[in-house]
């Protein structure tokens, strides 16, 4: 089920209801609902990959319990690896089977040796299975490393699991901040719901607004970039840049939101990252539930920066190569990851990362000077060259495609009004939203802001059903 569809405005407000008014007196009946309403609006797309979560649900609820359990050290790494054995041979089966095998087979196809392989299946990708299984793992991490408490309550756990506002596409939640919150009481806060509902129309009006209008040009770009101009190619990557960013930061919005409306706080996923001064504040405002976990289970687990300069250099290049990877089994991620991990040197060697502002852009002036400015500009830039990599079909085609954006310059002669029809507005939202993207436009205008992004909403909705990360 997809949140810009007539079936999810059905379902939000019966689920609502039901937990709100009918179930409001039992936490063991809302948790109940809540893990009956996910398997509802996971199994609308495949009810087959119900299985699997549910099968990874059992597994690392078991583990979890029997980790606490041993008594020695041995048997508790054991039962760990057991469970991120599972998850990992699960994603990897279901998403990068056949990258390997095609990968293996072209190589030897190019060192002389003709092979027929008939070893690739007709796979298809389980929704959010990479979200999901990162989640999961988290729960049993964390339970070894002493910083969690499994639970003996399945139903409580199994909603964590399969929570539906963040189960398909993030954000990725540590068990530590979503799983008391489904094993505590919780009670309606007006404000509360407020701040979801207009969380949840700011979300939709970047994804079914901006994002999907500019989908369709983007598209045509990409698909005829060889018979463009670099002036157009430069718009066709500036408008991806914004295309997945309020495709999956209005998600993410979204998600955030719908879980307000239930009374779960979930971690924020966007801090405004086109408003970075480096490459490093960057990866700190964007897709902050993956990049902080991997900080965490990967990046520090192999040394961190405590190991001397080289096998901190040689840390980034695994986390960026690894992240570009889980973005999906095609290897113009992982030269996006290559890539972002070159540009995100600087910022690590000489420290700027820890120097920057990190989360939040609270200084009214952070525009207001020539080098912050080019700062911003300059880094917004370098991440648009990345998006090349990441939207292109082939890395043959991402090298083409920047060949003639970068070194065949021109005046683009068309697809320039959506600088101002999209991207323009956008912006001056996101300034006027920045000191607190998860209570936005508190003020007296708020009502007419709701409204004209309703009235957009409503022109737009149902003409792009898809969310790029879906796919991941």
């Amino acid at each position: 089920m997809l949140f810009n569809t007539i079936e999810f405005l059905i379902f939000l407000p019966i689920v609502f209801i039901l937990y709100w008014f009918v179930l409001n007196k039992s936490l063991a009946h809302q948790n109940s609902l809540i893990l009956l309403a996910s398997y509802i609006f996971y199994g609308w797309w495949d009810y087959r990959f119900l299985s699997l979560i549910f099968i990874s649900t059992i597994i690392d609820y078991k583990i979890g319990l029997s980790i606490q359990k041993q008594n020695t050290h041995k048997k508790k790494k054991l039962l760990l690896y057991c469970s991120v054995l599972f998850n990992l041979i699960l994603l990897g089966f279901f998403k990068y089977y056949n990258f390997f095998i095609e990968s293996w087979t072209d190589l030897f196809t190019s060192l002389g040796y003709n092979i027929n392989s008939n070893l690739t299946l007709k796979i298809i990708l389980p929704v959010g299975i990479s979200f999901y299984t990162f989640q999961t793992m988290s729960y049993t991490i964390d339970i070894y490393c002493k910083k969690l408490q499994p639970t003996k309550d399945f139903i409580s756990f199994a909603a964590f699991v399969s929570f539906f506002p963040q189960l398909v596409a993030g954000p990725i939640e540590r068990a530590s901040n979503l799983l008391p919150q489904v094993l505590s009481k919780r009670k309606f806060k007006y404000a509360q719901g407020v701040q979801g509902l207009r969380l949840i129309i700011w979300g939709m009006f970047k994804k079914v607004v901006i994002a999907d209008s500019l989908s369709p040009i983007v598209d045509n770009i990409f698909n005829n970039y060889q018979d463009l101009g670099g002036g157009i190619l430069w718009l066709g990557a500036i408008y991806f840049a914004f295309q997945i960013y309020c495709d999956f930061s209005g998600y993410s919005d979204i998600a955030i939101g719908t879980s307000k409306l239930f009374g779960f706080e979930i971690m924020s996923n966007f801090k405004f990252p086109y408003f970075s001064k480096n490459i490093g504040q960057f990866w700190r405002r964007w897709h902050i539930s993956l990049s902080t976990w991997f900080r965490d289970y990967l990046y520090i687990p192999l040394g961190g920066s405590k190991n001397g300069p080289w096998l901190s250099i040689r840390n980034v290049f695994i986390i960026f190569l690894v992240s570009g990877f889980w973005h999906g089994a095609y290897w113009t991620f992982i030269v996006w990851g290559l890539f972002h991990s070159i540009l995100f040197l600087p910022t690590f060697i000489f420290n700027l990362n820890q120097k920057s502002s990190i989360l939040i852009i609270n200084k009214i002036n952070f525009l207001t000077t020539p080098k912050k400015i080019f700062q911003v500009g300059s880094t917004f830039l370098l991440i648009t060259v990345g998006w090349v990599f990441f939207r292109s079909e082939t890395v043959v085609d991402s090298f083409n495609y920047l060949n003639i954006m970068l070194f065949h310059i021109d005046f683009p002669d068309q697809h320039r009004s959506p600088l101002l029809y999209y991207i323009l507005p956008l912006i001056v939202f996101d300034f006027y939203f920045k000191k607190d993207e998860r209570n936005i436009h508190q003020n007296k205008s708020s009502p007419i802001i709701d409204f004209i992004m309703l009235f957009f909403i409503f022109l737009k909705f149902g003409l792009n059903s898809n969310f790029v990360y879906f796919q991941f």
